[in-house]
């Protein structure tokens, strides 16, 4: 198995971008759409654990869009193969000095795209990275 092979590793890269503007940007049809609609896809959040895309689906649709402005740092993206990528980042958002947010996800390669199959977002205070 190849990890981080380049041309994998950019496409992961781009559509990790796209989710990125899309969730500051509160597009929710395109943060749907990254999502593998399937009753196992996982979100875990800082609030709130999401089991299946319906379930998911229903939180974006009702998530404000008020304060989702964020700075990532030290985003590490590692391919494995041709289909598999594990997305990681650290943010921070203006309105939450003094906390760190965590993400992680899980991308896939399927037949309509990659997809994240699992997230998790947790939020930390500052003091303990």
């Amino acid at each position: 198995m190849e990890i981080d092979a380049a041309a994998v590793k950019a496409e992961v890269e781009a559509v990790f971008r796209t989710y990125e503007a899309a969730l500051i940007g509160n597009d929710v049809a395109t943060l749907e759409a990254l999502f593998h609609d399937d009753p196992r896809t996982i979100r875990y959040g800082a609030a709130e654990n999401l089991y299946g895309m319906d379930a998911i689906r229903a939180f974006r649709r009702g998530r404000s869009a008020v304060g989702l402005e964020r700075t990532l740092r030290d985003t590490v993206i590692t391919t494995y193969g041709r289909d598999t990528a594990v997305a990681m980042t650290l943010f921070t958002r203006a309105g939450a000095p003094g906390r760190i947010g965590r993400q992680s996800q899980t991308w896939v390669r399927l037949p309509d795209g990659w997809k994240v199959v699992a997230a998790h977002v947790s939020v930390i205070d500052a003091n303990e990275t």
